[in-house]
């Protein structure tokens, strides 16, 4: 071993040590190391070169889920200097808004479009590609159902109002809706192979289903909800975003926004999950939501069930896990890799409280009728 990959290897090892962490142990966090070259990948690239290294085979875990915990729930310990690579992702959403109209069809093409198989072998009937509600519920199908049902709830929806879902993905929530509250729904995406499915199965339901951006949208709506998607607006459109929402609901109407959210305010996203999994996505904070619709929008609620994302999470790992061979040759051992890392390192994060989900529902705070009773 040369000096350079000794000196490497020292590095990695100190901070993994400080995070509970072995190399080559026995433990269900331990890293089990099949190539040194992967010290060098982590030095020089961060998360980014982490993650590619799991692709690549250079490494294995028992469970990549508690590895990451253990990083994240050891932040002081868990520092690495930034590669060139990050330093220079970092720059780019600095200075360039990369969640343009152009650019935000990315993400639908690269991760979206991937493959209906992938995501109907993965994900629970509704297709619902967000965080379920476990609320006392045993399985991901009932704890999806519960998400949709407290979402209706809480938009007080009624017969005849009519629904807009921004990201609408593939027509569950759309569906839902429709079928169980008697709402009319139009529905919005990026991805062509979300917009032909979510069409196929609100078929004979009241639901419009369009491939279009949320800043081409016109019209007026009873109410608004968008469910996994303002991941994908980036802070330099938030105020866009808001001003959109606002103009598009009526005076009296409700708007519930359901995103994932960071504990501090940044600007970009995880390099490697923005390079494999979700072109220019970044999570928003409290301060840049705050800022972004503090002039418009009163706030009615906002309900953080983010330790549940976890269970989501590795539900639809061994959902995939069982199911993977069904899916015959189409997707190869690194993809599988990669899949199994985005899974499992999501998973973790969320069991860390590195990350949150919030459900925040907006009124323009218009709503409430006059209390003309005298005071006494």
């Amino acid at each position: 071993m040369s000096s350079k990959v000794t000196r490497y290897r020292a590095t990695v090892e100190d901070i993994l040590q400080r995070c509970d962490i072995r190399l080559d142990g026995e433990r269900e966090q331990d890293m089990i190391v099949h190539d040194e070259a992967m010290f060098g990948r982590v030095v020089h690239d961060g998360s980014l070169g982490f993650g590619e290294a799991y692709m690549d085979g250079q490494w294995d875990c028992l469970r990549v889920d508690c590895l990451i915990d253990n990083l994240l729930s050891h932040r002081e310990g868990y520092k690495l200097h930034k590669g060139i690579k990050e330093v220079l992702f970092d720059l780019q959403s600095s200075y360039i808004n990369c969640q343009t109209k152009i650019r935000s069809l990315i993400v639908g093409r690269q991760h979206y479009d991937v493959g209906n198989d992938l995501y109907e072998a993965m994900l629970d009937p509704h297709m619902m590609y967000s965080c379920a509600y476990w609320n006392g519920q045993t399985n991901l199908n009932d704890a999806q159902e519960c998400k949709l049902d407290m979402v209706c709830q809480k938009l007080e929806l009624k017969p005849d109002m009519t629904l807009l879902d921004i990201g609408c993905g593939w027509g569950g929530m759309a569906r839902f809706a429709a079928e169980k509250y008697g709402v009319t729904v139009v529905g919005v995406t990026i991805s062509r192979e979300q917009q032909r499915f979510a069409q196929e199965r609100c078929a004979g339901y009241p639901v419009d289903i369009r491939f279009q951006d949320y800043r081409e949208l016109e019209g007026e709506f009873d109410r608004i909800v968008s469910i996994g998607m303002f991941e994908h607006v980036g802070y330099k459109n938030y105020r866009t975003y808001f001003n959109k929402c606002h103009a598009l609901l009526k005076d009296k109407g409700l708007f519930l926004l359901h995103t994932i959210g960071s504990n501090k305010t940044v600007t970009n996203g995880d390099a490697w999950l923005e390079k494999y999994i979700f072109p220019y996505g970044m999570l928003p904070s409290v301060k840049q939501m705050g800022d972004a619709a503090e002039p418009l929008w009163v706030l009615e609620d906002w309900h953080n069930f983010g330790s549940d994302y976890d269970r989501t999470l590795m539900a639809w790992h061994q959902n995939i896990s069982v199911r993977w061979q069904d899916l015959g040759d189409r997707y190869d051992q690194r993809f599988k890799r990669m899949w199994d890392y985005y899974l499992l390192s999501c998973a973790g994060v969320f069991r860390s409280r590195y990350s949150q989900l919030w459900q925040i529902v907006f009124s323009k705070g218009v709503r409430k009728q006059r209390y003309d009773r005298p005071c006494i």
